[in-house]
Parts: structure tokens; C-alpha cells; sequence
């Protein structure tokens, strides 16, 4: 028999403190320390390339929409497409829950091209180049904000470091996926850091985007075989709607990295404008 006082009974309060009606959730400040903290990195990209810092204000104002926009509208239409057609009013509650991180992704994707065609004038490859990395700080954050949600854990387990979700319940262990997926994503942000700032890889458009693709993915495909299926319909599936998901995102991440490599360094120079004289 297994002795449930050997895992980790996990009973966090999502909840930090109350303002009046409302209340500030470690899930919220978790993702706002996230985009904070890269701001500062993007900023100090933008330096080193002495860049147009005037950009970086539009720049997460773009990126913060599409992520809550982007991840809303993945959940409604990847996992949750039944419910949603039939309560079309609830699509705009993200108060109630339910973000998909694949559309976090797509719509980051269409942000920054917006961006880069309006604002930058650079490829959108530039671009996502340079966010991408502190985009995996973000999502590892917001891992973490689940964790403390005490949502998005795996199955049983029999593992010392199993946790009991006693939040919402259970009496079993399960394996604490969140923190697995952190762990791994804050990984994947160390080895962009590292490439970023010790290689010539912004010389190399799509490089640091296709290994964001194909690392970030490839943990996830590999960590949803012990999570619990998100939506009933994916009960029986042999690769759950996650899985599914990331495999576009690995092939589009080996494409890019292929392709960065066999081409040509590319030096981006900034433009200055010259005033003319009277």
C-alpha cells in the first residue's frame, strides 16, 4: 500500500490578497513579473544592438495582446470549440479561464508581423528572433502561475516528488507537470540566452526562432504522455490535442534551423535619417 504522507500535500491559495472585488492571484503576478522581466532583456538586446528603443513600448503592447488573445482563442477553438459556438458571450471571459499556449503562439506569430511591417520595418523573422527569448522565460512563469492555480497536472504517480492536489480534491499523487514544464522551459530560455549573446545567431535569421520551435515543443509532446487529458474528448486519443498541436511547431523549428544555417550571415544595419538643410 502507498503512503500518501510521503508525497507533497499541495494546498497553495491562488488568491494573494484582496483589493475590494477583486483579487490579486499568483497566477497574474507570475505572468506580469514574466513580461517585466523581459522587457529589461529585450531592452538590453535593443542596446547592444543599438537599436531604435522607441519600438519596445509597441513591441510588448503587441506581445501581451496576442498572448491573451492568441491563448484564449486557442482554447476556444482547439479544445473547447462545442461549449464556445454554443455560449458565444463567454469567449471574451478569460476571468473564467482557459488559455492554450499553441495560440499563444500563433498569435504572437501574426503580432510581430504586424509589427514588423508597421513599426520596424524589418523581417518579421528580426523580430521574433529576439523575442522568442525571453518568451521562454514567460512561459515558464506561467507554469509556474499554474502550479499555484493547482491546474494542469499529470496522472498518478508513485514518485517520491508526486504532489496531492488538495485544492481541488484529490487524494492521489500526480506528477506535478507544471513544475516539469518550467523546469523546461526556463532550460530552453538559458540556451537561447547563451546562443544570443555568445554566438553570432542574430546574424542568422529564423536560427534562434527554429530552436525556440523545436526545443520548447518537443517538451511539451514528451511531457502531455503524463498529463491529464484537458478536454473529455481527448480520452482514447493515442496523441492528445497538445501533442497534435506541437508537431507543426518541431518541423516549422527544424525548417527554420536548416535554412539559418545554409544561408549567409545577414548584418542588419539602422537606418538614420539625415534632416535636410534649409
Amino acid at each position: 500500500m502507498i503512503d500518501i504522507l510521503n508525497f507533497i500535500h499541495w494546498n497553495i491559495n491562488p488568491e494573494i490578497f484582496h483589493l475590494g472585488s477583486l483579487s490579486v492571484r499568483w497566477y497574474g503576478l507570475f505572468f506580469a513579473s514574466g513580461f517585466l522581466l523581459g522587457y529589461y532583456i529585450i531592452e538590453q538586446m535593443f542596446k547592444r544592438e543599438k537599436e531604435d528603443e522607441k519600438w519596445l513600448d509597441s513591441l510588448f503592447f503587441y506581445l501581451i495582446i496576442a498572448t491573451i488573445v492568441g491563448s484564449r482563442l486557442g482554447h476556444v477553438f482547439f479544445y473547447s470549440w462545442d461549449y464556445y459556438s454554443q455560449n458565444p458571450s463567454e469567449i471574451l471571459m478569460v476571468w473564467h479561464g482557459g488559455l492554450a499556449s499553441h495560440g499563444g503562439a500563433l498569435g504572437v506569430i501574426i503580432a510581430m508581423y504586424l509589427h514588423s511591417k508597421l513599426i520596424t520595418k524589418r523581417s518579421v523573422l528580426w523580430t521574433l528572433d529576439r523575442i522568442i527569448v525571453p518568451t521562454a522565460m514567460i512561459a515558464g512563469f506561467i507554469r509556474i502561475g499554474n502550479l499555484m492555480n493547482s491546474e494542469i497536472y499529470g496522472i498518478e504517480t508513485t514518485l517520491p516528488w508526486g504532489v496531492i492536489f488538495e485544492q481541488n480534491g484529490e487524494i492521489a499523487a500526480k506528477h506535478p507537470t507544471q513544475i516539469y514544464e518550467a523546469l523546461a522551459y526556463l532550460l530552453v530560455f538559458a540556451v537561447l540566452m547563451l546562443i544570443y549573446w555568445k554566438t553570432s545567431s542574430r546574424k542568422k535569421p529564423g536560427l534562434l526562432l527554429g530552436i525556440f520551435f523545436i526545443l520548447m515543443f518537443s517538451f511539451r509532446f514528451l511531457i502531455e504522455f503524463i498529463k491529464e487529458d484537458q478536454e473529455a474528448f481527448e480520452a482514447g486519443m493515442a496523441l492528445n490535442m497538445g501533442q497534435w498541436l506541437s508537431i507543426p511547431f518541431i518541423l516549422f523549428g527544424i525548417y527554420l534551423l536548416v535554412r539559418a544555417i545554409q544561408k549567409p550571415e545577414k548584418i542588419y544595419k539602422r537606418k538614420v535619417v539625415k534632416s535636410k538643410k534649409i
